[in-house]
This record gives C-alpha cells, sequence and structure tokens, in this order.
C-alpha cells in the first residue's frame, strides 16, 4: 500500500479547472459548450469529462450494495441475476414440455402467458407444473382475469407436495394501471380493479415470496418515452398502486414488498446503466415517505426486457447486436431478472432457434464473460454516478408535476402522460429520420439487395384501433417503421427495382464522399445502386448516365463545382431521369432557378424524400 502511495505521489493533481483549460486549449478557438457538452433528448446537459469532485456529495459512492436506498442494488455478493423466459400457454402439456426443456437449457426464471383465462382451474395447473421443482425456479404468471383463481391453484399445489407457503418465488403480474395505458380501457371500471387487486395482494400475504404487481413500465419506451419518463411514469404508477393498498388495509410494508417493475433496457448504454440506479434511489424516496424505519423498507424489484422500440425487419441480425448491449447494461444496473426477447420478436413468432440465440446471449455474459460475479461493478465511476443523479433529479421533477396534476390516472385521462410520450417518441422519429439516431441496415449502411424475410404484418406493424376507450391508449412501435414501408413499397410494387446512378465529378475527396453519401441514403428504399468512380468531364458523366438507363441520376461534387457541371447535366437528362444534387451548396437557388428540384443532405428527412421519390416513379407508398 505504501509503494502504491509513493508511486501517486510522483503525478501532480489536476483540478477541474486545469482539465477544462486544457481541452478548451486544444480547441483552438471553438466553443467549448457547443462543441462538447451534450444535451440530451432528456433535457440535461452532459459534460464530456467529470472528476472527484462531480461525485462527493452523491449517496451512491457512499453506500454500499445492499443498503438503503439501494442505488447500488440489493445483491451483495455477486450478481446473480435470473435468466426469464415467457411461454404461450395455449396448450397446457406443450407449455409444460417446453418449461421442462428450458430448465434444463439455462432458464430460471419461467413466465407462462395464459392466453384464455377460462382455462385456469388445478387440473390443468397440475399439468403446467408437472416435474417442474417449484422451490428452485421462479415463476410468474399472466392471465387477463382469473388473478385470485391462480393465486388459490398455487397455494394447493404447494400443499399436495408438501412444501410450505414460503417455498414459492415469483409473481402473479396484474397491472390495471398499465393495461389501461396501453388498451384504453379495463373490462371493469378502474376503481373495482383496484377493488379486485387489493383482495388479492391481501390473500397473497400468505406467500412471502410472491408478487401481485408488475409495473410494465417497458410500454413506456416502446411507445417512444424517453428514460426519465420511463422513471417518473414508474414511480408515480407504483406510488398509485402503494396508495390504493393503503386505502384498502394493507401496511406500506405489506404494499411494498407486492410490487415489482418491469423497465425495458435501451440501446443508449450507459444511460440503462444509470436508469436502474436511479429507478431503486427513487422508489426508496417514495418508500420512505409511507415508511419511516429504513431498515423495513423493501429494495425494489426490478425485471429488465430488452426493447422493441429500436428492432428492425431489414438486416434482422442486427438485433442480436442491439439485445447483447442492452442485456449487459441491464446487468450492470443491477436487475433481478432479464428477458433477452429474441431477434425476430418484432415483426414474427420466434422460432426454437431464434430462443434459443436469445437465452444463450444470457448465459455467455454470465457463465463465460463473468458478468455475474460483481455486484455493481459500475460503482465510482464519475460519469455513470453523475448521470444517476441527473436522471434521478430530472425525473423526480416530472413526478412532482405528474402528482401537481392529480396523479397517474388523472394525468391520463387529460391525456398528459401520453403528449408527453407522443412528444419523445415524435423527437426520436424525426432523429432517425435526419440519421442523429443511427439505426444499422436501415438508416445506415443499408444492404439495397436484401429483401424482406418471412413477417407477419400484424406483429411488424400495429395499428390503432378505434374503441370505446376511457383514456387514449399509448401508440407501441418501432422507429424503423417508416424506413421499412418505404423498401415494402419498393419490393411488393410490381416494378422493377429503381436504379440510381452516381455521376462523381470534379474534386476527388468531395465527389467519393457525398457518392457514399447518396449510396446509403438511396440504400434505405432498396434501390440499385450504380456506383462510379469518377468521371474528367461533364459530358462523359452525360453519356455514361444516359447508357445505364438509370432512373436517378445524382450529380456527386463539391459545393464550387456544382454550378458548373450540375446545369449541363440537367438539360441533357431532364426528360429522361430524375436528376438529384447531392449537397446543399451556396449556389442552390441558381441551380433551382435552371430547374433542378432535388436536393439531398445531412438535414434532408430520408423517410419523406423517399416517399416523394416514390411517387415521382410511380410506386405507391404503403402506409399505416
Amino acid at each position: 500500500m505504501r509503494k502504491k502511495d509513493s508511486l501517486f505521489k510522483q503525478f501532480q493533481p489536476v483540478t477541474p479547472r486545469e482539465w477544462k483549460e486544457k481541452i478548451i486549449n486544444d480547441l483552438k478557438g471553438a466553443d467549448f459548450s457547443k462543441k462538447l457538452i451534450w444535451r440530451t433528448g432528456e433535457g440535461f446537459d452532459v459534460n464530456p469529462f467529470y472528476t472527484l469532485e462531480d461525485i462527493e456529495n452523491l449517496p451512491g459512492p457512499n453506500n454500499l450494495p445492499g443498503q438503503f436506498p439501494f442505488i447500488r442494488g440489493r445483491k451483495t455478493e455477486g450478481n446473480p441475476w435470473l435468466i426469464r423466459q415467457d411461454i404461450q400457454v395455449d396448450d397446457y402439456p406443450e407449455a409444460n414440455k417446453k418449461a421442462v426443456s428450458l430448465l434444463t437449457n439455462g432458464i430460471d426464471s419461467l413466465g407462462f402467458i395464459i392466453n384464455d383465462p377460462g382455462t385456469i382451474n388445478i387440473q390443468n395447473f397440475r399439468i403446467l407444473l408437472a416435474d417442474i421443482h417449484i422451490e428452485a425456479v421462479e415463476i410468474n404468471f399472466l392471465s387477463n382475469g382469473k388473478a385470485k383463481e391462480i393465486l388459490w391453484v398455487i397455494t394447493q399445489i404447494l400443499h399436495e407436495r408438501g412444501l410450505n407457503d414460503e417455498y414459492f418465488r415469483g409473481a402473479i403480474e396484474t397491472d390495471p394501471l398499465g393495461r389501461l395505458m396501453i388498451n384504453g380501457t379495463l373490462c371493469i371500471p378502474v376503481e373495482k380493479g383496484f377493488d379486485y387487486l387489493a383482495e388479492l395482494s391481501r390473500a397473497a400475504l400468505k406467500l412471502p415470496g410472491i408478487k401481485t404487481i408488475n409495473a410494465k413500465i417497458s410500454d413506456i419506451a416502446n411507445s417512444g418515452g424517453d428514460i426519465v419518463q420511463e422513471l417518473a411514469f414508474a414511480i408515480s404508477i407504483g406510488n398509485e398502486y402503494i396508495d390504493t393498498l393503503l386505502n384498502h388495509g394493507l401496511k406500506a410494508s405489506e404494499a411494498a414488498s407486492l410490487i415489482k417493475f418491469t423497465f425495458a433496457a435501451g440501446s443508449n448504454y450507459f444511460f440503462e446503466i444509470a436508469k436502474l440506479r436511479s429507478a431503486r434511489l427513487l422508489w426508496s424516496v417514495i418508500l420512505k415517505g409511507y415508511i419511516n424505519d429504513t431498515d423495513s423498507i423493501p429494495p425494489m424489484e426490478i425485471h429488465s426486457v430488452t426493447t422493441r422500440w429500436n428492432k428492425t425487419i431489414f438486416d434482422p441480425y442486427v438485433n442480436l447486436l442491439r439485445t447483447q448491449t442492452e442485456a449487459m447494461s441491464a446487468v450492470l444496473g443491477g436487475a433481478d431478472s432479464i428477458t433477452v426477447e429474441p431477434y425476430d420478436i418484432s415483426f414474427r413468432m420466434p422460432d426454437d432457434f431464434s430462443e434459443r440465440l436469445a437465452r444463450n446471449q444470457q448465459l455467455i455474459l454470465k457463465e463465460e464473460a463473468g458478468f455475474g460475479n460483481v455486484a455493481d461493478p459500475s460503482a465510482g465511476s464519475y460519469y455513470i454516478e453523475k448521470i444517476t443523479e441527473d436522471l434521478a433529479e430530472s425525473a423526480w421533477k416530472l413526478f412532482l408535476e405528474i402528482e401537481e396534476q392529480g396523479g397517474f390516472i388523472e394525468c391520463l385521462r387529460k391525456r398528459i402522460i401520453q403528449e408527453k410520450i407522443t412528444t419523445s417518441a415524435t423527437r426520436k422519429k424525426k432523429e432517425a429520420a435526419t440519421k442523429k439516431i443511427v439505426l444499422l441496415g436501415t438508416n445506415q449502411y443499408p444492404d439495397p439487395n436484401e429483401t424482406a424475410g418471412i413477417i407477419d404484418e400484424t406483429i411488424a406493424f400495429r395499428k390503432r384501433t378505434a374503441g370505446d376507450n376511457e383514456i387514449t391508449p399509448l401508440a407501441k412501435e418501432r422507429i424503423a417503421q417508416e424506413y421499412e414501408l418505404i423498401r415494402l413499397s419498393v419490393e411488393r410494387s410490381g416494378k422493377e427495382k429503381p436504379s440510381v446512378f452516381l455521376l462523381p465529378i470534379g474534386n476527388p475527396a468531395m465527389r467519393r464522399t457525398r457518392s457514399q453519401f447518396s449510396s446509403v441514403f438511396f440504400g434505405c428504399a432498396g434501390y440499385r445502386i450504380i456506383d462510379n468512380n469518377g468521371f474528367d468531364t461533364t459530358r462523359e458523366g452525360i453519356d455514361a448516365a444516359h447508357a445505364s438507363k438509370a432512373d436517378i441520376v445524382v450529380v456527386c461534387s463539391s459545393d464550387e463545382e456544382y454550378i458548373v457541371h450540375a446545369p449541363e447535366v440537367f438539360k441533357s437528362l431532364k426528360n429522361k431521369t430524375i436528376v438529384v444534387i447531392a449537397g446543399n451548396p451556396a449556389c442552390s437557388d441558381e441551380l433551382r432557378a435552371s430547374g433542378i428540384e432535388y436536393f439531398i443532405h445531412i438535414k434532408s428527412d430520408i423517410p419523406e424524400t423517399l416517399r416523394m421519390i416514390n411517387k415521382k416513379l410511380g410506386i405507391q407508398n404503403i402506409y399505416l
């Protein structure tokens, strides 16, 4: 230890001010704030560097795992999260067969989704749970009805097997607020739904390992909500449930012990780690308002599931890369259980192969990469600790705003929740349309030769249905949908795939850069790209373009040279093809005056432009 101390004494400490002065000097006059400070979509700034001074007074670094307020998680020895997979239960013997197989292949948390509540009875559940050691695995049930019957059946089967009530670990996942938010209505009035929930929860107290409420916050992310909204709405929903159960006679500690949360794991890697840490902090603050003794406050139980918002139909194996980083952030954030969904679940029913890949993604992290060996490995990271605090502060402000408006249900009825999520989703889709958000294989580096595989459009493109709703439901969708519908429009048009001739001329560096940009731009629609190294004269390029019989010719040059080359190209080809300029040069007005209409550049709305080109080519665009 003394050697280490003496080693570090050789280095002079550097203050944050000195770091900033050095960076400003290296920027050579560029504005520090504009160049290096990132304004997040969640509404706060992220600095280019952080130091110990930024986290000295934060609660996270000063607590251990397992200690209130549980920023660092509930696990004190390693990070043994549960690997979960859900099973659709239509045929009870088949569901049991699949469950037993999953348990021998690394799964230790099962989710049974019972599609017909009318089939819930003890005979079917004996079949469903046959050869499954209830005491050794987490078991979760989700059904649109008969939750109390599920509880009774579980209790009976435990007693039949000679097991005490405490041996059961899992959940009966009711979530009336979540269902109201997504469906717009419940099968019974909300107040009666809360009465039913209270009866179920009171009866479930004899099973200490059971949860009766699963607040499905993942639906907010899958509707385009941002991380601050996920956090704020999570604790707002949780607060509604606590208040409801208290009003029905339960103690606050009892109510808190019955609630779990399901968060989506998205692609913003470090923010997703910080999100789960912030969630536990915020939930601890909420519970402290109900429970004075911090030793009696249970830590937040978190299930994470990979998001569907960013998944794509084209180049679908990229979804495996997305779910892998999402699972990593959920693990490092301290999720108690995780579902990695199959790469194709967003556009068709997964098969055994895709489910096996999803399973193995977590097994690799746990058994081969060693992610299960360390509790809260991100602790002490200046960056993660700071954004944990920033997310919590922003979410708390939004939570208070919701409370001032009457609480979560009232804000649903006033459309405040929906409007905030819609605003976030619109912003994200706009950023994807201009490639500020990159979707590999969709709006960046698409393969124009790829065609859509087997897809189920009812899964891939969910349409809103009109109905007699109590509130306006959220729209669960994917950010890639606009691009995918354009490609499908081209693919299913019955016409030959449009061709794009790239006409590079002039400055070698600029023409190559703009050729690559144009190739990606039109590749997003699946058009056939005719690339060229470059032409020495305008006439040579015009002749080659004419010979190609391309539907579109894109002139790729430098801003200064467009006024020289573009008018001649347009004059020669305007009656034979669509002429496009790659860029937004200063001479754009002059070029437009000569008759050129189409320009593509980094600020272009790609889907909007491609739909316009499709229409010009006689291709009917598909819309939702």
